[in-house]
């Protein structure tokens, strides 16, 4: 019986099952949907293949539970640093990752990792649209996936699963989609979120790329005057009761040097059989 070893990790309550690229030709997308089924695979939001790169040091592919390749994951790309530091030992300290969405810096330490985002783009404030019958604002930002950010007054009582669906698959945002994020102001510099996230098509504990963009579109809310600002900061409280803190430079309103730190744990290794 062939096997695939694997490493299980989590990044912020999203997990994923991290393996190195197969050398016999595998279909990594049916692969993915078997290992992430959470009854007869490991189970995991996502498979992350580490590859190698013509144009980084190492690549990383990312593929949801639901098979789809996504163009970035920002926990995922945590714990894959974390992955590549424990096992691959890279001789320097920060090392670069090629995604679909780019190429990243990256650098871990034990079981926390921090990674450099491509700089965000498409950011369209005030988007009014129709949700379950009323206009409700939607501000949108790529943040190397689409995302769609609505502030709410309550966010525990907000019905993530339902309203996210929609909003994934609105006309608004095709052919593409959007993951949905749910935010509500905490205090200065803190929001938390909520987020259903395409692929896993359901709300996860956590989503990287999504922290970020409720942070961005979060400080630039609280913060309409300032244009110009290195490393601006925001903390966002997950699902799952982290906070991951996102920095970013302002250069007369242009986003760049994106930075995301948080958590990338190692949970279990083991054999997957095929």
């Amino acid at each position: 019986m062939k096997t695939i070893s694997f490493v299980k990790m989590a990044g912020a309550g999203n997990d994923f099952i991290v393996i190195d690229a197969p050398r016999e030709r595998i279909n990594l997308k049916k692969l993915a949907v078997k290992m992430c089924d959470r009854t007869d695979g490991i189970g995991a939001d996502g498979l992350l293949v580490l590859d190698e790169s013509k144009k980084a040091d190492f690549k990383m592919r990312i593929i949801n539970a639901d098979g789809s390749e996504a163009e970035m994951c920002g926990n995922g790309a945590r714990c894959m640093a974390a992955y590549i530091v424990r096992h691959r030992k890279p001789r320097q300290e920060i090392f670069t990752m090629e995604t679909l969405a780019g190429v990243l810096d990256a650098q871990a330490d034990g079981e926390v990792a921090d990674v450099r985002l491509s700089p965000p783009q498409d950011y369209r404030p005030d988007i009014s649209v129709k949700i379950d019958g009323q206009k409700t604002t939607i501000h949108y930002i790529d943040t190397g996936v689409p995302h769609a950010i609505v502030y709410v007054d309550d966010l525990s009582s907000t019905d993530v699963n339902h309203l996210g669906r929609i909003i994934r698959y609105h006309d608004e945002f095709k052919p593409r989609g959007t993951n949905a994020n749910f935010v509500e102001y905490a205090q200065k510099n803190l929001v938390h979120c909520r987020t259903y996230e395409r692929g896993v098509e359901g709300e996860t504990k956590a989503c990287g790329t999504g922290s970020v963009a409720a942070a961005i579109v979060s400080y630039l809310k609280q913060n309409p005057d300032v244009t110009t600002k290195r490393k601006a900061s925001m903390r966002v409280k997950t699902r799952s009761g982290e906070v991951l803190r996102v920095t970013f430079d302002l250069a007369d309103g242009v986003i760049s040097n994106v930075h995301l730190k948080g958590s990338a744990k190692f949970i279990a290794k083991g054999e997957y059989y095929l």
